[in-house]
């Protein structure tokens, strides 16, 4: 019989599942109709970096409200951000990876069929999966590894397009797009279990961490600005195309941002995953209202998988370990009378 302490956690897990894959629906779901409505289309790069300086600036402020006033405010700052150049340094670690995997994911598109390529980039979960039983010395269950790779496969299905003929050849390079999506997953599992390792093995605030994070986040997406649109943006300017509904994507993104944080840091990257891939159904569900998207019968298949492997993977585990622990206290306690 699980104690009260327990089911309370249970519930606090469910409840980070259940808000950040509405948010992340949501984020998805207006994401989308700013690329399909706007005549002007705005710089992504830009929206990412304006996303992390906000992100940072939450961050601030909720680090003054939980410090309590100024003085002690401004020596937390003075000592984990100013006076830790080391800290800064190991939190910088997950941005750079996360550039490099996003380059990597990119190259990979462009030397592998969109099918190929949805199918080996979902290796990313199981990846994930192994990071944290690698470098936080977690155990999963045989049910949950299944749960895993089940987690995966309905990914694949529920994104799975099928691919058109067209007249454009493309010159590709299978090779180098295997090489570069394997790199992107490893980076993929690597950053996010880093982050939460670096989260939960010390007792400073989330949200200092979130702040040495996003001071070097705004750097590394400076350089990608610069790199990618560097030249247009100094002829249209850094604002071009942003509307409303641009702005309340960064927002939407923002808040999403500061929120997976507290999941990771209160449950884990694996909890993350289920929580992505059921936005992914969700936001799915909500385009066939809102854009007239067809449902097909991949993605019911699809849907049913990441449903099934959700209930699977949160299925409570019988903790032998204690169990015989408590059996062999017990008859030591009686070969002892």
């Amino acid at each position: 019989m699980a104690a009260p302490r327990d089911n309370v956690t249970l519930l606090f897990k469910l409840y980070c599942l259940a808000v950040m894959t509405l948010m992340a629906a949501a984020y998805t779901i207006a994401l989308r109709y700013t690329r399909t409505s706007d005549k002007e289309l705005y710089f992504s790069t830009t929206a990412v970096c304006i996303t992390e300086v906000i992100k940072l600036l939450l961050s601030v402020g909720i680090l003054a409200k939980e410090t309590g006033s100024l003085g002690r405010f401004k020596a937390s700052l003075r000592e984990n951000v100013l006076g830790s150049p080391k800290e800064l340094l190991k939190l910088s670690v997950p941005s750079l990876v996360y550039a490099v995997q996003n380059n990597m994911a990119f190259l990979a598109l462009s030397n592998l069929d969109a099918a190929v390529y949805q199918v080996t980039y979902q290796l990313k979960i199981p990846c994930t999966a192994l990071c944290t039983v690698l470098m936080l010395n977690r155990t999963l269950s045989k049910l949950q590894w299944v749960s895993v790779f089940m987690l995966c496969a309905g990914v694949t299905l529920v994104q799975w397009k099928p691919a058109q003929a067209t007249k454009v050849v493309v010159e590709q390079n299978p090779l180098l797009g295997f090489g570069a999506i394997a790199i992107a997953v490893l980076c993929s599992g690597f950053a996010g279990v880093y982050f939460e390792k670096v989260l939960k093995s010390s007792d400073t605030s989330l949200w200092v961490r979130n702040i040495q994070m996003y001071l070097s986040g705004i750097i590394v997406t400076l350089v990608g600005v610069y790199l990618s649109d560097g030249a247009e943006i100094k002829e249209k300017g850094f604002f071009y195309g942003y509307t409303y509904y641009v702005w309340f994507v960064i927002l939407l993104a923002s808040v999403g941002g500061l929120y997976t944080s507290v999941v990771v840091k209160y449950t884990d990257n694996i909890m993350k995953g289920f929580s992505a891939a059921a936005a992914i159904v969700l936001s799915t569900i909500a385009s066939v209202m809102l854009f007239g998207l067809q449902i097909t019968l991949t993605f019911a298949l699809g849907t049913l998988l990441v449903c099934v492997s959700i209930y699977l993977y949160g299925l409570p585990r019988q903790d032998t370990t204690s169990i015989q622990q408590g059996e062999t206290a017990s008859k030591e306690r009686v070969i002892g009378v």
